[in-house]
C-alpha cells in the first residue's frame, strides 16, 4: 500500500534539509527546551498521516532521581496529525545535537506513552542504535521521516521513537509492541538498515522493557542483531 503522504513528507524534507534549517527561527533555551506547540486541525490542503503522533522531551532534573518518576518530567511539545503539522513541530527543535544537557526526544504514536510500564509498551522492547557525538540529527530526522512515511509497514506494531542525548555519545531507539514477534522485530531491524542507510557493520541491540523495568535500564545488558 502506498500513502500520498510519503512523496509530500520527502519534499518537505528538501525544503527543511540541514542547511536550510539555519533560515528557521529557533526558540530560545532556558528552563524549557522546546516551545509548546497547539493542537490545530489538519488543513484543508494538508497531506494527512496514517496516525497522529506527539512529540514530548525529558531532562533529567537535578539531583537524586528516581527511574520510576521518569513520566512526571516528561514534557509535551505538540501533537501532529499532517506532514505539514510534523513540519512546524520540527523546525521549532534545537537538533540533537545542539542539545547539550542529558534529555530524551520521544516521538509516540499520541496516547502511548513514551514509558516501558505503558500497556503499549509493556511486552514489547526497542532497537537501539549508538552514535558518536555529532551524528544524531540527520539520523534522528530520517527516522521520523520514515515513521511518518509508514516505511517499516508493520501498523500498530511500532509505538514510537525516542533519541536520548548523553556525555559520550547519542542513542536513537525504535520501539514496538510485542518483543516476543519476532520475525516483526527481525522486520523493524531490516527496515531500519534501509531507510537509514546503515554500514552493514553498524551493530544494532534489542532490549525488552521488561527487562528494563527489572533493571531500570534502557541501554544496558542489551541483545546484538537478534534472529531467531
Amino acid at each position: 500500500m502506498s500513502y500520498p503522504y510519503l512523496g509530500a513528507c520527502y519534499q518537505f524534507d528538501i525544503m527543511c534539509s540541514s542547511k536550510n534549517f539555519q533560515f528557521f527561527k529557533k526558540p530560545t533555551i532556558s528552563s524549557h527546551i522546546f516551545q509548546f506547540q497547539e493542537e490545530t486541525p489538519v488543513g484543508p490542503n494538508d497531506h494527512p498521516i496514517q496516525y497522529s503522533y506527539t512529540f514530548s522531551y525529558f531532562v533529567r532534573p537535578t539531583g537524586k532521581f528516581d527511574p520510576e518518576d521518569y513520566a512526571n518530567y516528561v514534557q509535551p511539545v505538540g501533537i501532529m496529525k499532517s506532514v505539514e503539522q510534523f513540519w512546524s513541530i520540527m523546525v521549532h527543535f534545537k537538533r540533537p545535537t545542539d542539545l547539550c544537557d542529558k534529555a530524551d526526544i520521544h516521538f509516540f504514536k499520541t496516547g502511548i506513552k513514551p514509558v516501558w510500564e505503558d500497556p503499549a509498551n509493556c511486552k514489547g522492547g526497542k532497537w537501539i542504535i549508538r552514535l558518536k557525538k555529532g551524528l544524531s540529527a540527520r539520523i534522528w530526522e530520517n527516522l521520523l521521516m520514515a515513521i511518518v512515511g509508514e516505511q517499516f509497514l508493520i501498523g500498530d506494531e511500532l509505538c514510537g521513537a525516542v533519541c536520548s542525548i548523553r556525555n559520550q555519545e547519542d542513542i536513537i531507539s525504535l520501539w514496538n509492541r510485542n518483543a516476543d514477534e519476532t520475525p516483526v522485530t527481525n522486520r523493524i531491524r531490516d527496515t531500519l538498515r534501509s531507510v537509514l542507510e546503515l554500514p552493514q557493520n553498524t551493530v544494532l541491540e534489542y532490549k525488552r522493557h521488561d527487562d528494563c523495568l527489572r533493571d531500570q535500564s534502557s541501554y544496558r545488558h542489551t541483545t546484538k542483531n537478534i534472529c531467531k
